[in-house]
């Protein structure tokens, strides 16, 4: 079993514990803060730093083990598939494992929520695998973990049980877009990670190992095949911006983080059919109410029709196209919600907070504020009345206003 670490009690917000480790004497090396932790802006000016730089360092650590983990498996093949027919890798219950383990023991007192639990794994016999990739990544080189610290690191994220009253806990997405990870270097795929304190967001994190930046690392530009160099990870604090870095665990030992933080906004579009969409990739255009007033193009050109707006052709999850929003490199996500699917709370957190502090807005399609204590008792779930609207915020409420009358709109 994991050894007991010895606490010391941190600052906390009201009726909240926050605990963090001393450096343990037992011959165990840690890898926490190290100097790629350091955040963009002063400590003094964010609340809950402590918790932004363990996130940073776990999402990064995160993003190293999807990597590993998808060179191993994708080249024999060893691909779940799990009951709704997502598929989910080793990585997926690998990264919830790693993050599961070292949150609990940096801060005990917080429970998480989170996308997977044990069973499926099991009834695979694949425990061994993921044992051996958690255990690689951990900050304790020597320290042995068992199955059944796995396992139970596992479950945690998905036994907690809330009440009415506002509450203060992380919420994980291993890996949001399980169908670009299985694909490989065709698509993108990101790891999130937020933190809810008395029912607001704080803080979020999320690492896209595959995210191709220019040569000077300085902007977004999308996406290619899959190589050394590549990745992103973005991060946001309230009322502190959202910035974004490349991912240490791609660069060199030249690299000096510290210095590599670049600040994200939303981009300037005012007009909607000069916006740049992107939408689910198990959804089409024609089924969305804008559908009734444009067409859509995946034209990347200039050549833009009246009554016709352009389709980002991004193969991904909902948190990377969060992600595009946030960094300016679209200006509108929108998102359906199908009655026989549940909306969960992992697939938006750690992107909502993204985008609000990058100066864009999220709300449902009536314009009200995401819920994500609509779950009273496990928090999994939220209930955007018609779907997620995430736009830039300056078209925000133009769309809103175009949803609603859509129904009474003869479609052109």
């Amino acid at each position: 079993m994991i050894p007991a670490m010895d606490l010391h009690l941190l600052r906390s917000p009201p009726g909240v514990r926050f605990f963090r480790r001393h450096p343990s004497p037992a011959p165990l090396r840690r890898r926490f803060f190290t100097v790629s932790s350091i955040l963009p802006f002063a400590k003094e000016k964010a609340k809950y730093h402590i918790e932004l730089e363990a996130a940073v360092e776990l999402v990064e650590r995160a993003c190293s083990l999807c990597i590993d983990v998808q060179r191993s498996l994708l080249s024999d093949g060893r691909i779940l598939e799990k009951n709704d027919q997502t598929p989910v890798t080793v990585a997926d219950f690998g990264v919830q494992a790693l993050v599961s383990l070292e949150l609990g023991k940096l801060f005990p007192s917080i429970p998480l929520v989170a996308e997977e639990d044990s069973g499926f794994l099991q009834s695979q016999n694949l425990v061994d695998l993921v044992v051996s990739a958690v255990s690689d990544k951990t900050s304790f080189h020597e320290e042995s973990f068992s199955h059944a610290d796995v396992l139970e690191a596992i479950d945690r994220g998905e036994r907690t049980e809330f009440g009415t009253k506002p509450a203060t806990y992380w919420i994980l997405d291993p890996i949001d877009g399980t169908r670009g990870f299985v694909n490989g270097s065709k698509a993108l795929y990101v790891v999130g990670l937020s933190l809810v304190v008395e029912g607001e967001i704080m803080l979020g994190v999320m690492g896209c190992p595959n995210w191709v930046v220019d040569t000077s690392h300085r902007s977004i530009t999308g996406y290619k095949n899959s190589s050394p160099g590549l990745g992103i990870i973005m991060v946001a604090h309230v009322d502190c911006g959202t910035w974004t870095k490349r991912l240490r665990h791609m660069l060199d030992s030249s690299f000096k983080p510290s210095s590599d933080w670049t600040r994200c906004f939303v981009d300037g579009c005012s007009l909607v059919h000069k916006a740049n969409f992107c939408i689910p990739d198990s959804q089409a255009w024609e089924s969305l109410p804008l559908s009734v007033f444009y067409d859509a193009t995946t034209n990347d050109n200039d050549d833009i029709r009246d009554k016709e707006i352009r389709l980002l052709p991004f193969c991904c999850g909902s948190l990377c196209k969060y992600l595009m929003v946030a960094s300016g490199g679209a200006s509108v996500f929108i998102l359906e919600v199908k009655p026989e699917r549940v909306t969960k709370a992992w697939d938006h957190a750690a992107g909502m907070i993204c985008v609000h502090e990058a100066g864009g807005k999220v709300t449902d399609w009536e314009g009200s504020e995401l819920d994500l204590a609509a779950d009273q008792v496990k928090r999994r779930i939220i209930y955007p009345a018609g779907g997620v609207l995430v736009t830039n915020g300056k078209i925000h409420q133009q769309i809103v206003e175009m949803i609603s009358s859509s129904s009474t709109v003869v479609r052109h």
